[in-house]
């Protein structure tokens, strides 16, 4: 961190009094508040201004700061609350209730209650026909990760699994997922051991090549669900018209 700059929480008032000087509520959260901070650590800054016809984010530099600013009114947090869980990837509730108040009018505690109880209750349960449509994407990836003898394509083939798999474990427990660096992080918080086996097995193929660990670590994933999926898997099929045709 740049220690001749304001301080995350200083700089965020100060931001807030030019910037959002009638909203109702704002919240400093992100990687500054979790004490994960780097030197090119953004501010995330969460608005709740009741004046505002729609959600919006929006960047600035300001006390040598990058700040991420996201906006809602009572309604909009509402829809991103259901659509970020939806996706399993819960960024505005988990923003909000790691927020830290930096301005409040008695509203923040029960939003902060609403995205608390989201967390905890975790993302929907596959239905088995996603289930087993993963599988197959997965057995899919691994049969062209084996058969390739292109390491440009192994890359983006392995990047592909590597979503995969980590969607998969976390999904199939019932927990919430990640995307970039929260790949790791989503996966860390829900088991340590598999994480390293994870990460170490992608090491080894971005250093050497070896497809060994990766395709082990998808097998061990699958066997408890049936294991690889191909033979069988059938996806949008709704029958047959008299004489063969399909059904629209």
């Amino acid at each position: 961190m740049n220690k001749s700059r304001l301080q995350p929480i200083e700089a965020a008032k100060r931001f807030i009094e030019e910037k959002f000087p009638n909203c109702q509520a704002a919240l400093l959260a992100g990687s500054v508040v979790r004490g994960e901070d780097t030197a090119t650590s953004d501010l995330d800054i969460v608005i709740f201004d009741e004046k505002v016809n729609s959600a919006y984010r929006e960047s600035f530099i300001k006390y040598d700061w990058p700040i991420e600013v996201f906006v809602h009114n009572f309604t909009s947090y509402k829809v991103f609350f259901k659509q970020d869980c939806e996706g399993a990837r819960p960024s505005l509730p988990r923003m909000v209730s790691e927020g830290l108040v930096i301005i409040d009018s008695e509203v923040v505690s029960a939003i902060k209650e609403e995205a608390n109880e989201l967390l905890k209750k975790g993302p929907e349960i596959w239905s088995m026909e996603m289930l087993d449509m993963k599988r197959y994407m997965i057995t899919d990836a691994l049969d062209d990760l084996m058969g390739s003898t292109n390491h440009a394509e192994d890359l983006f083939i392995a990047n592909s699994l590597a979503e995969a798999i980590h969607e998969f474990v976390l999904r199939t427990n019932g927990q919430w997922i990640g995307a970039s660096k929260w790949v790791v992080r989503a996966l860390n918080q829900y088991d340590e051991e598999f994480t390293q086996r994870f990460v170490q097995a992608f090491d080894i193929f971005y250093k050497t090549g070896g497809k060994d660990e990766i395709i082990g670590l998808a097998d061990e994933i699958l066997e408890p669900y049936g294991g690889r999926l191909f033979e069988g898997f059938s996806a949008g099929k709704k029958g047959l018209r008299k004489g063969g045709n399909h059904v629209n």
